[in-house]
Parts: C-alpha cells; sequence; structure tokens
C-alpha cells in the first residue's frame, strides 16, 4: 500500500469519527428512577443535559405540599452544577491529554 492510499484511508476514517461523534452528541438517553420521580437526561457523549423531578420526589408523603417554582429551582440548581462539573471535568481531562501528547490533536481522545 502506498502511502497516498494510507493518507486517504487515514482521513476518511478521520471524517466518519468526527460524523459519529457529532451523531452521539446529538443523541439522547435518558434514565429513570424512583418510579418516574427522577428523569436525567444525557447526550450520547454522556455529557449532561438535564434532570426532570417530580414533587413525589420531593415529598414522598405530601407531594402535592411541594410548589411548582420549588421543584423548578431544584431542577436548574441540579442541572447548573452537573453541567459545571462535567464541563470542569472534560477541561481537565483535555489538558491532561493535550500534556501528554505535546498538544497534537488526536481525534477521538477529547
Amino acid at each position: 500500500m502506498n502511502i497516498a492510499q494510507m493518507m486517504k484511508q487515514a482521513q476518511q476514517m478521520q471524517r466518519k469519527l468526527q460524523e459519529a461523534q457529532t451523531e452521539l452528541s446529538n443523541a439522547e438517553f435518558s434514565a429513570i428512577a424512583g418510579n418516574g420521580a427522577v428523569t436525567v437526561i444525557c447526550d450520547g457523549q454522556g455529557k449532561f443535559k438535564s434532570i426532570k423531578l417530580e414533587k413525589s420526589a420531593l415529598n414522598p408523603e405530601n407531594p402535592e405540599s411541594v410548589d411548582n417554582d420549588t421543584v423548578e429551582m431544584l431542577e436548574d440548581l441540579i442541572t447548573q452544577a452537573m453541567q459545571k462539573a462535567t464541563s470542569d471535568a472534560t477541561a481537565e481531562m483535555q489538558s491532561k491529554m493535550k500534556s501528554l501528547t505535546g498538544g497534537i490533536n488526536i481525534p477521538g481522545l477529547f
């Protein structure tokens, strides 16, 4: 196999990898816990997107005592904290990988 063919195959593989990453970032996966009391949604890359809480998750004995504003406030706070933690973890991982690869961008590593 000559070098031109190898380069062409490498470019095709890189393009397919980028397409797969885009497809995964657009996908959504949800998980439900507590008989539907909590629903979490992540993208296909494992990044947290949102959380949905039912009133019963906050007060199982008397869910109607919980107002909608409280539920929305907690959802927003949890979402912000999870997104910040995910962002910080991703930035740290990218920094470590960059130092290991000498700054070379290797698709699929981060």
